[in-house]
């Protein structure tokens, strides 16, 4: 059963600080050149998931963009194991609650890159409350903001340079399938994206763009010691089947598969990857 040592931390949260650091490197993991030659732009990109996608696209082929709010180191850490699988690797500062950092984000890909064929929208934010009174509006619009104005926003920006055969892939939530009553503004949010995946592709398959998402139940990275208290995150994911939280390295190769070309035939669909926790 999952049992962490209490831990907390403040917004945006380190994965250096956190005990045990989460497993994200993908060491091990073995490519067969299934993203050789794509250029990938993934938001949250420094730690985590979106470190765990980075890090397995570099090793299938794939040269990578990410974007990270403040964490410099581990922005740095995350291109390191990009650049390492001799691929190109380009770290941009960003904040995406705003649009005109999403354009600039978006622009600087494709400048470092030289262009884009896949985007990972996996930024988030949650933070949690003990009643629906103390939900504020400025919390309601950051979430807000964070997690599904950002998707828009690259998605519209990345649109530009996407060619056919293109892929984006976005980071639900299975909060975003079942809710949850401390995180009511971030499982919204997380619906939301399930809703904008299966509208975006409807309207871009006649572009050969496939739109799918990713629902992970829980997952040990910085977002929970930043998010609960020590308590919580002491526990966190013993509820699961496994009797633990997903590593981010355990849900990297849905990512892979969804952006690949063996994924030709899959669009508009939420892949749950929960842990064994029905959504309903």
């Amino acid at each position: 059963m999952s049992e962490f040592p209490r831990q907390q931390q403040d917004v945006p949260g380190h994965e250096g600080a956190m005990e045990p650091e989460p497993h994200d490197e993908m060491r091990g993991y073995e490519g067969r050149g299934l993203l050789a030659g794509r250029r990938a732009l993934i938001t949250g990109g420094d730690s985590g998931i979106g470190r765990a996608v980075a890090a397995a696209f570099a090793k299938e082929g794939a040269d990578v963009a990410i974007v990270y709010l403040a964490e410099d180191d581990d922005a740095n850490h995350t291109c390191g194991l990009v650049e390492a699988e001799g691929r190109t690797a380009k770290a941009i500062r960003a904040d995406l609650a705003q649009e005109e950092q999403c354009s600039r984000a978006v622009r600087e890909t494709v400048e470092a890159l030289g262009g884009l064929d896949i985007l990972v929208n996996n930024i988030a934010y949650q933070e949690p409350v003990e009643s629906v009174e103390e939900l504020t509006s400025e919390q309601w619009d950051r979430t807000f903001k964070t997690n599904i104005y950002s998707y828009f926003w690259c998605t519209k920006a990345a649109l530009e340079h996407i060619p056919e055969g293109g892929a984006i892939i976005n980071t639900s939530s299975i909060n975003g399938l079942r809710g949850n009553k401390s995180l009511i503004d971030y499982a919204a949010t997380k619906g939301a994206i399930n809703a904008l995946t299966y509208s975006l592709a409807q309207a871009l398959v006649e572009r050969n763009v496939r739109v799918n998402a990713v629902a992970p139940g829980p997952v040990w990275t910085p977002l929970i010691p930043m998010s609960f208290d020590e308590e919580k995150t002491k526990e966190f994911g013993a509820n699961t089947a496994f009797g633990r939280p997903a590593q981010p390295a355990e849900l990297a190769p849905i990512y892979v598969f969804l952006a690949s070309p063996q994924a030709s035939y899959v669009t508009g669909e939420v892949y749950g990857a929960t842990g064994g926790k029905t959504p309903l």
